[in-house]
């Protein structure tokens, strides 16, 4: 959404030309499949096409950038077209994308070709966000858009779901009954990039059509963008001035630093042979565990993890979700020191991990609503500063990424998973030091 706009315009009855239930379900789940493909079923292909972590981990990781820097370019969605032109506009790139990926894999320099189209589909996703969440808030009610919240994240998580599980499952099957990875992996970007260009004409007819959704007059862009360009500079100015700013940014860059690590190696860790101190799964096998069992669990978390904290308030939930986030990182060390073992353990550990970084996760997402909300809790730009906490969020996922994989290559899969324990260390030092309202993320009585 914008960085510049946070005061939501009216709604005129226009708008509500469709039900919700009739676009709400699909627009979201089309806002967390290309960004499922772009950061974890690409890790997936990758090592399946033989691309050495330490490549993979480096290469992959610098695709969060367009979600680190989205923010710069969100007034250009402002102004340019209407957020439904940009919606159905960034499906059909995203469509585009992953037939191109499709055409790409084939080729000697596959690696280089199809990590330059997932940089495209990559800001085309990023957009495609920025566009959708405006649109939400154009096209529905203030009082509705707050019941649509859980149908919008469970949607997002289903499109989760469907990528690291439903489409590695299958790549897995093809690759099995087709004898050659390339192919398979090919009819699996090719088929989804067909079937995200009809999301594309679906959406062209069912997304209502609010009033407000409009751009400017071109005659007057060049002066809205000019005062657009100089709110956001106040805006970005404003964030940087707040207290306490330098532990802001370690909580948001470091409370997650560990998971950051093995999130990258996951899978390769679970794909890769013994010989290579992995635990030697097939393709299907990782798709039902890590993408099936354990999205599933790390939606179960972050449900309790809300709830809890709604009932007792996030100071209070800080530490217990510091500790379930991190102690199962434990379990790989024991799945990396036992070798392959026997798959119910396996998808239990994972089953485990996912559950404590959904639940640990949910104090980092609230604890952004209260950077956001500022000092005194009625920041005027509170949708601005939540934007750019999103966007260090991603840097944090983003950076510790890059090296992942080479340190993996130095210390083996035991060492590696080892020294992200022991990483874990600066996120206590910062939970340590943070101290908040006791009520902030309590539920009103």
């Amino acid at each position: 959404m914008s960085v510049i706009a946070d005061a939501p315009r009216p709604v005129p009855a226009a708008a509500a030309g469709r039900p919700a239930w009739a676009w709400v379900p699909s627009l979201y789940f089309a806002q967390g499949l290309p960004y499922a493909m772009v950061m974890m079923l690409s890790v997936v292909f990758y090592k399946r096409m033989d691309v050495s972590n330490t490549e993979l981990a480096l290469y992959t990781s610098w695709l969060y950038l367009p979600w680190v820097i989205k923010p710069l370019w969100s007034p250009l969605v402002e102004l340019l077209a209407c957020k439904r032109q940009w919606i159905v506009a960034m499906q059909v790139a995203v469509g585009s994308s992953l037939a191109l990926v499709a055409l790409a894999v084939p080729l000697p320099g596959f690696f280089q070709w199809t990590l330059a189209v997932f940089w495209l589909m990559a800001f085309a996703s990023a957009t495609h966000d920025i566009a959708a969440d405006g649109f939400y808030m154009l096209a529905l009610p203030a009082s509705a858009q707050a019941a649509w919240v859980g149908v919008r994240s469970a949607c997002w998580r289903l499109a989760v779901i469907a990528a690291q599980g439903g489409l590695v499952m299958l790549a897995g099957a093809l690759e099995q009954r087709l004898g050659q990875v390339q192919t398979a992996w090919a009819l699996v970007f090719g088929v989804s990039g067909g079937l995200f260009v009809l999301l594309a004409l679906l959406h062209a007819r069912l997304l209502p059509r609010p009033a407000a959704d409009r751009a400017d007059p071109v005659p007057a862009r060049g002066a809205a963008l000019a005062g657009s360009a100089r709110a956001f500079a106040a805006v970005f100015g404003e964030f940087f001035r707040r207290p306490g700013l330098a532990h802001v940014l370690s909580f948001l860059l470091l409370y997650r630093l560990a998971e950051a690590q093995l999130l990258k190696l996951a899978t390769p860790f679970l794909l890769d042979s013994a010989a290579q101190g992995g635990l030697g799964l097939s393709t299907q096998q990782v798709g039902l565990v890590y993408g099936g069992i354990g999205v599933a669990c790390l939606t179960a978390g972050g449900l309790l993890g809300g709830w809890v904290i709604a009932q007792h308030g996030l100071q209070r939930w800080l530490w217990p979700m510091l500790l379930a986030m991190h102690l199962p990182n434990l379990l790989f060390v024991a799945l990396a020191a036992a070798g392959p073992s026997p798959l119910p353990w396996v998808a239990a550990a994972v089953a485990l991990e996912q559950f404590g970084y959904g639940f640990g996760f949910s104090a980092y997402l609230v604890y952004m609503l209260w950077v956001a909300a500022g000092p005194t809790g009625d920041n005027p730009h509170r949708t601005a500063h939540y934007a750019l906490c999103t966007g260090w969020m991603a840097l944090g996922m983003m950076l510790p990424g890059m090296w992942s994989g080479w340190l993996q290559a130095q210390l083996g899969y035991f060492g590696f998973f080892a020294a992200v324990c022991l990483s874990a260390l600066p996120s206590f030092v910062v939970v340590a030091r943070t101290r908040l309202d006791p009520a902030f993320g309590r539920r009103a009585a």
